[in-house]
């Protein structure tokens, strides 16, 4: 798991190892202003010798002046290089969401991912700055004062020996209790995101349905358990600040009492024992002593808090996309024609029963194919496997006369354009967004485009016209007019198959006619794959689908299916036979 972070340092390495070096400075001349407190008292106040305690002083501004610089050194590069490892990871982790197929999103929540992006990042980018600085700076600080004290008074430096375990037994045990707490909390911050994100999503329903006090205790239900949660995690960090202040007053009682008592039985005479400038000197480095291990404490605290985050980070960089480009992938598509033998799909290899289940189908480049079924009939899922959004679990689809697990994975998918029913459009111009489809677009194209999907008419409306600002998610256009641009936007591609999953639902009848018509007239080469609800969007195709439960039940042209099809024809009968809206 280190590892794995670790490799998002990269540029910032050299900032991550001068931190410590500078901390090293800063914690090693620290180390020296104690003893040299203590030739200041017992060898110039005490035996009034000023130009002794001029030299020793100049030296004591010198070492606090040095240690100031590399602490102000060390604090700049520390958050330099916390803040790019953040930025690093957080860019690792988003590319690598990018990389991710259906299968793989599917696996991780949007708001599970968006909680690993920014509260578990900064857990693991605040636990990193202090590691660099605190955990490098405590243990030299540490040490090195043991070792000073051990020099002073190898019998009253014993006490150490005795408070440190104790402190360290007591730190593993807050540990151990307190991981697996932090570790659920972060999972309920996944189900308090994904709420939030759902009732912002949904907001105009949850108002016209009047439903705001059911959400606000959906939420409030999901807060008090990260409350709790949280309290009973951070009650028993709690426990280590007392158990620090037990150790350190222990530690100055005792070190205060036996030192005195040293003291006076040897006269404050360096030659026999212990004198006021080495209990000077030893106060401070028990101070340090307790000092590094207080930090250590909290540097202990903040690793146990960012663990869980930095697993939960780990878990996204280590998952790879269910789907890989094969050992030299085609880079060309011939053409759009398709055909699916003997395909079987689930969306999880421990299904019982597959979604689509032996379908066979061979459809010709330019063909127009209508696809019909009632909800849940894995209408969607038939053509996803088209672009390879999936892949499939038996059998074979080809595209072009080629298997379409043999394409690069880009080339393909730029070959294939998919247009959902609820498709999204992102904040930024009209243009921007249909740019998406083909970022050297031209004006002209544009217009063409927009014409086609009959969008061009309503866009000529607006003030700003083709620079009309769109709201996130398109909230200020209508359903009928989102959907136009988004078929705009996917005929810029200029695709050799179109796909489009019932996307002309909110239009009404004659818009969906002229769509239709100027397909045919305009991309005859393309072809195209039409999932409705009505028939009369389908009736004119070259050949019409009909699937139930997962299954082809029907492939022919609208003539032939209401002879030999029961399913399609109760259909065509229950809508008016093809001419009024069923929805």
């Amino acid at each position: 798991m280190i590892k794995k972070l670790l490799g998002s340092i990269r540029e910032y390495k050299k900032d991550a190892l001068l931190a410590p070096a500078f901390v090293t400075v800063e914690a090693v001349l620290e180390i020296v202003i104690p003893t040299l407190m203590a030739y200041l008292i017992d060898y110039g106040i005490n035996k009034n010798n000023m130009s002794f305690i001029l030299e020793v002083g100049l030296a004591l501004v010198l070492c606090a002046g040095i240690s100031l610089l590399f602490g102000v050194l060390a604090g700049k590069k520390a958050a330099t290089a916390s803040a790019g490892f953040a930025k690093n990871l957080r860019h690792d982790m988003y590319y690598n969401v990018q990389k991710f197929s259906f299968f793989n999103i599917d696996k991780f929540s949007t708001a599970s991912i968006v909680t690993r992006l920014t509260t578990d990042i900064t857990n693991v980018q605040n636990a990193f700055m202090m590691v660099i600085r605190m955990a490098i700076r405590a243990p030299i600080i540490m040490i090195c004062a043991l070792i000073m004290a051990f020099r002073v008074s190898h019998n009253i430096s014993v006490i150490f020996l005795v408070i440190i375990p104790v402190l360290g037994f007591g730190l593993f045990f807050i540990a151990a209790y307190v991981h697996p707490i932090f570790e659920r909390v972060f999972k309920t911050y996944d189900k308090l995101n994904g709420v939030v994100q759902e009732n912002l999503h949904g907001i105009r329903v949850v108002k016209s349905f009047i439903r705001e006090e059911h959400e606000e205790t959906k939420f409030q239900q999901i807060s008090k358990k990260i409350f709790a949660d949280f309290s009973k995690a951070e009650g028993i960090l709690a426990f280590n600040m007392p158990l620090m202040q037990v150790c350190v007053y222990a530690a100055m009682i005792l070190i205060s009492w036996l030192s005195a008592q040293a003291i006076v039985s040897s006269g404050n005479n360096p030659a026999v024992g212990l004198t006021t400038g080495d209990l000077t000197s030893l106060i401070t480095y028990t101070m340090q002593i307790l000092m590094s291990l207080m930090m250590l404490s909290m540097v202990f605290v903040m690793i146990i808090i960012s663990r869980a985050s930095a697993e939960r980070i780990v878990e996204v960089l280590s998952e790879q996309s269910s789907l890989h480009n094969c050992e030299n992938p085609v880079m060309e598509v011939k053409d759009g024609s398709v055909t699916f033998e003997d395909v079987n799909f689930s969306y999880s290899r421990k299904a019982e029963k597959p979604v689509l289940c032996k379908v066979n189908l061979n459809i010709k480049s330019g063909e127009t194919i209508g696809i019909i079924g009632g909800t849940g009939s894995s209408k969607s899922s038939l053509v996803q496997l088209i672009p390879r959004l999936y892949d499939v679990t038996s059998g074979h689809v080809t595209v072009g006369g080629v298997d379409v697990r043999n394409y690069d994975i880009k080339t393909l998918r730029n070959q294939v354009a998919m247009v959902l029913q609820k498709n999204t459009l992102f904040s930024g111009t009209i243009k921007d967004n249909l740019r998406w489809g083909n970022k050297e677009a031209t004006d002209e194209q544009i217009v063409k485009a927009c014409k086609l999907a009959q969008a061009d008419g309503f866009i000529n409306e607006f003030p700003d016209k083709y620079d009309t600002y769109i709201d996130q998610g398109g909230t200020n256009v209508s359903g009928g007019q989102k959907q136009r641009l988004c078929i705009a936007r996917a005929l810029l591609k200029k695709p050799k198959i179109l796909i489009l999953d019932d996307s002309t639902s909110a239009v009404d009848t004659k818009t969906d006619a002229l769509i239709r018509s100027a397909f045919k007239e305009e991309i005859p080469d393309t072809t195209k794959f039409i999932i409705a609800q009505r028939i009369s969007s389908v009736q004119d195709a070259d050949k019409i689908i009909v699937l139930d439960d997962g299954q082809v039940t029907a492939f022919g042209s609208h003539e032939e299916l209401l002879k030999t099809s029961d399913i399609y024809r109760e259909v065509y009968e229950s809508q008016g036979k093809g001419g009024t809206t069923h929805e």
